[in-house]
């Protein structure tokens, strides 16, 4: 089990990472940043494999992954 730890202020909802995701546990949540983006949420942690795809998606950089 993996954990991905989202930063919600550098997130705009490009939804790269979910595109990207293999195990699809990447989604846009509900709620929205200072900036006004939904920013995107970990659910399922259990799938994650920890390929790190999501972090290398992410054109912000507000994503990292802790195995």
């Amino acid at each position: 089990m993996a954990n991905i730890v989202i930063d919600a202020e550098l997130c705009k909802s490009c939804e790269f990472c979910c595109d990207a995701c293999p195990q699809k546990i990447i989604r846009v949540g509900e709620s929205n940043n200072a900036k006004g983006y939904r920013f995107v949420e970990q659910f399922n942690s259990e799938k994650c494999t920890a390929c790190r795809l999501c972090a290398i998606m992410c054109p912000e950089a507000a994503i990292e992954v802790y195995k």
